[in-house]
């Protein structure tokens, strides 16, 4: 029986592999992979019937457990492919002029500073950067070097709610409430979010929320989604133009109208969602979570040891299960992932960022504290001469 299986074993990752890489792209239990699977069956028995017909009430459904799941109204989350796809919808949308800025730090995602930098270049508004001081040690010292930098043309700011280079959790709640008291759109980019940790997203005071549903809550590739506040979503325009512009017969809302359908692809991820968060709640997953972070705590401490090189936080609170720890630069970091999976069959990332070398491990439930003595041992083995 599947219910009966050790964690690891409900997931259909080559056993061969340490794999230490679950914030790239995740991995899909096998409950929820089949229920995935059953979708896609059911789509080509009667494609006509699946997604002309019964797609926008099983999507209606599949939002309902969503937004259940995020603390969220139904209607004020819509599916879309992946994180990127979502900030592309936002950044997009938004009317930028060249007296405006886009304020952010030096931690975002590669693609996402290329998509804000492209429309600076379009638009011609500022997109800027600002340094954060490491070792992250005060919510409130991050807060106010941030706000420090406001200035009266500052429109929008995106930050990331976990980073993707360096795995921090930024104080995203304390910094939206501020923004809205200022005026200031607030687009947080949560693709390593849901799933890895507690998200509420009417709590956060945030105007603009993605999340990928593929990587920490494990639904199948492709499933991520888009909230936006009933306050502002008439900021927001159709990517691509569908059926949903000018509908005939609208929907539950125009957010959802203009964002939902547009055009045929398989929505097999999008219901097998609601998969996801039963698997995880049927399996105690916070308690998992929280052994997950402990393992990622103890990889930090003895890493951070072994190569005597300061940690990116002053305390475990600024991370979950995902944790970015120093190496020394003596290899590129192409190589030395490249060693570690060769060499030693362990996929993790490295990473090159601002000059250091940062190895990102992902904790998630089927590792083990064998799987980071394994890591150990091999960045012993090829760091010795």
């Amino acid at each position: 029986m599947l219910d009966k299986l050790p964690i690891k074993d409900f997931f259909l990752l080559d056993s061969s592999i340490t794999f230490l890489n679950h914030g790239s792209f995740g991995a899909t239990p096998v409950p929820v992979f089949e229920e995935y699977q059953r979708l896609q069956r059911e789509l080509e028995k009667e494609p006509v019937e699946f997604l002309g017909r019964k797609a926008a009430s099983l999507l209606q459904q599949s939002r309902e457990v969503l937004a259940n799941y995020l603390s969220a109204d139904r209607d004020d989350i819509v599916y879309i492919p992946n994180a990127t796809h979502g900030i592309n919808i936002v950044a997009r949308s938004l009317s930028l002029s060249p007296v405006d800025e886009v304020l952010t730090t030096d931690h975002e995602y590669g693609a996402m500073d290329r998509t804000w930098q492209f429309l600076s270049q379009q638009k011609g508004f500022t997109y800027r950067s600002v340094e954060v001081t490491l070792p992250v040690s005060s919510v409130q010292q991050f807060v106010d070097e941030l706000f420090s930098t406001v200035s009266k043309n500052t429109r929008v700011i995106y930050l990331s709610h976990i980073t993707s280079p360096t795995a921090l959790i930024f104080p995203i709640k304390e910094i939206c409430q501020k923004a809205r008291k200022l005026g200031i759109l607030t687009v947080i980019d949560g693709a390593h979010v849901p799933g890895q940790i507690d998200l509420d997203l009417e709590d956060l005071c945030v105007d603009f929320y993605t999340g990928n549903c593929h990587k920490w809550l494990c639904a199948p590739k492709g499933s991520a989604f888009l909230y936006a506040r009933k306050e502002v979503q008439h900021l927001i325009q159709p990517l691509v133009v569908s059926w949903g512009w000018k509908a005939e017969v609208p929907g539950p809302s125009r957010y959802v109208d203009y964002l939902e359908w547009t055009g045929t692809r398989d929505i097999s991820p999008f219901l097998a969602v609601p998969a996801a968060i039963s698997f995880q709640r049927e399996h105690d997953w916070q308690t998992l979570r929280s052994s997950c972070h402990n393992l990622a705590a103890l990889a930090n401490e003895e890493i951070s040891s072994l190569f005597h090189l300061e940690p990116l936080s002053a305390t475990k609170d600024w991370y979950a299960q995902m944790i970015s720890i120093p190496l020394p630069g003596r290899f590129p970091s192409e190589v030395l992932q490249q060693r570690l999976f060769n060499e030693f069959k362990i996929e993790v990332p490295i990473v090159p960022w601002k000059g250091r070398t940062l190895m990102r491990i992902s904790v998630q439930a089927y590792n083990t504290r064998r799987d980071l003595e394994k890591l150990i041992a091999a960045l012993k083995d090829i760091f010795k001469n």
